[in-house]
């Protein structure tokens, strides 16, 4: 826990509950639902809080026999009350449960939607189980907070307030003692509370680990099963489930101390009052009708304070989980388009720039993955990018599609700096094959229509021919139907690169990347995915990154780089004649195929 957390625990109550605060936007978008809660819930409460009076009233004047038609009324009136009771009631439960699932659907969706437009840097560090717990569990229990806690609260607070009022119209002596002892109730139920919101907060954090453990190992089943790694994953995610079900327990018993702690010193001081007001009957000084009254309000009091501990124990637990989804919504996208955008011309040309361009990775801030780089790529040309591992050959794509901003320096597109521009405008002029495909468990045809969601069936088989994808397609039992399996590990390597260029043909977009697209293609599909490329490169810029040089001997130019620096530029031909560094890496590679 933080110190910040530390220290909200010690705030006030209103601090406390502050978190919650951040729902009322969303309670407010719904008025007419809202106002309809209320109403029952006043209503509901006036019911309740009517009974007394009927009791009171036949117990002093409806017990003779000259007043049979009193009792029948009485009776009668009684039943209209439990009648009207169930009907808001019930309106209440409906209107305060739809509105919980409506906040919590809103809800939801907004931090999905924040996810979704948080840039590279909050993955870069991010869990991603740790985050979806805290859109599935996190927004479950703020749902019980928006919906019924929210509304037990205030039933509870009008019942506790009028069988206060009632109480003391009734008795002003008896209601003296009770309020005299209502600060010994309330303060030790606070200072409880400040104990269940603390082991709240820690059982959530404890169960995101334990699910963002669980989700990371899953995803690489393959990685876990094939290096035997099963019993230590089990044995560890086993107590990372022991631990949150550790801090759950711990907060179990928390909130039954609680819940015990309220109704015992609630019904210990109704049993006071009680002994006190019976002495009272006998002495004359009481009716025993007007007793009842007083001990009806003390028992609905008493119960309203019981209630509002057990429910303030789960606004508590709520507002930790809202607090959690409070910090994913606070966190500021890094990259984001400038209040007045400047526009891209058109038509889209795809002219590309690097003008001594620096950046280091936030987890090595003493490397330069870019040092000084400057070159510039006019429209329609094919510029091959190649050089060892982490010469920041990746680097100059994600800059491209300003997945990240420069230290120093600039990029521009079509001549327009890229943090000038909208970035949405920037990245569909980007078509992306990248090296690591991403899949989803839909069917290929919406797979292929990533690239353009506007897209046709027609459209999507043509981007598959021009990929050479439909030929294993077509041959699938239900064709373009084909469900995937999540991250399309049920295709080959090379069937995935496939489908990923397609949703890069099918975005037509003026400029393209290649990340290594040919990596997983046997040597025959690898040939027929260039003549394919070639087909697809015309009159667009292409920027290629490729180890296998056989892939970037064909184009305009080519850039080395190396420690983050371009140390050679030209053709293939006259890069191999200069004997430098691209030189070497052909060498090594032609000797490794021949080898091969």
């Amino acid at each position: 826990m933080t110190d910040d957390q530390a220290a909200n625990l010690k705030a006030p109550l209103g601090e406390r509950v502050r978190p919650l605060m951040a729902l009322r936007p969303y309670i407010a978008r719904h008025p007419r639902m809202l106002l309809a809660a209320f109403i029952a819930l006043i209503v509901s409460a006036a019911a309740i809080l009517a009974l007394p009076l009927a009791v009171r009233r036949m117990i002093d004047f409806g017990f003779s026999g000259t007043n049979a038609g009193f009792i029948d009324r009485y009776f009668g009136m009684l039943l209209v009350i439990g009648a009207l009771l169930a009907v808001a009631s019930a309106s209440r439960f409906y209107c305060v449960n739809w509105l919980g699932e409506r906040v919590v659907a809103d809800l939801s969706t907004d931090v999905f939607r924040h996810l979704a437009v948080l840039g590279a840097s909050f993955y870069d560090t991010a869990r991603t189980g740790e985050v979806m717990s805290r859109l599935t569990a996190d927004t479950t229990l703020v749902k019980s907070a928006a919906g019924s806690a929210i509304s037990q609260a205030l039933r509870n607070l009008i019942l506790l307030v009028g069988a206060l009022a009632m109480m003391l119209v009734t008795n002003a002596r008896l209601s003296g003692l009770v309020l005299a002892v209502i600060p010994a109730i309330v303060l030790p139920l606070m200072a409880y509370g400040r104990i269940v919101r603390k082991l709240s907060r820690h059982a959530q954090d404890m169960l995101a680990d334990a699910s963002a453990y669980g989700a990371e190992h899953i995803a690489a089943y393959r990685t876990m099963q094939a290096f035997t790694h099963e019993a230590p994953v089990v044995d560890r995610f086993a107590g990372a489930v022991e631990m949150a079900f550790a801090a759950a327990r711990s907060r179990l018993i928390a909130r039954a101390g609680l819940t015990a702690l309220a109704i015992f010193l609630v019904f210990g001081s109704i049993i006071g009052v009680l002994w006190y007001g019976a002495s009272g009957v006998l002495a004359g000084t009481l009716t025993a009708g007007t007793l009842s009254q007083f001990l009806l309000y003390a028992v609905q009091a008493g119960m309203s304070m019981a209630s509002l501990s057990e429910v303030w124990g789960e606004l508590s637990q709520a507002a930790g989980a809202a607090e959690r989804l409070g910090e994913l919504l606070a966190i500021a996208p890094d990259i984001r388009s400038p209040a007045n955008p400047q526009p891209l011309p058109l038509p889209a040309k795809g002219a590309i720039a690097f003008r001594e361009v620096t950046f280091h990775y936030a987890g090595r801030p003493d490397v330069a993955a870019l040092n000084d780089v400057s070159f510039q790529i006019s429209p329609g040309e094919s510029v091959a990018i190649v050089g060892p591992s982490g010469a920041g050959k990746s680097t100059v794509f994600n800059l491209l599609l300003r997945f990240y901003d420069p230290l120093s320096g600039e990029v521009t597109i079509d001549g327009v700096p890229l943090p000038a521009a909208d970035l949405g405008e920037i990245r569909r002029r980007i078509a992306l094959v990248p090296q690591d495909v991403a899949l989803f468990a839909d069917t290929i045809t919406e797979n292929i229509r990533y690239g353009a969601a506007e897209a046709s069936d027609a459209d999507v088989r043509k981007a598959a021919e021009t990929a050479l994808a439909a030929g294993f397609i077509d041959a699938l039992p239900l064709g373009y139907a084909t469900r995937l399996g999540e991250r399309g590990l049920t295709l080959s390597g090379g069937q995935r690169q496939r489908i990923a260029l397609a949703r890069a043909i099918l975005r037509n977009a003026p400029v393209l990347l290649l990340d290594e697209a040919t990596s997983a293609l046997d040597a025959e599909s690898e040939a027929l995915i260039q003549q394919a490329l070639e087909h697809v490169s015309r009159n667009r810029t292409t920027l290629v990154i490729a180890h296998r040089l056989a892939t970037v001997q064909r184009a305009d130019r080519i850039l080395v780089l190396d420690q983050g620096r371009i140390v050679e530029e030209g053709t293939h031909r006259s890069l191999i004649d200069r004997g430098g560094l691209y030189n070497r890496l052909a060498r090594l590679q032609f000797a490794a195929d021949a080898a091969a």
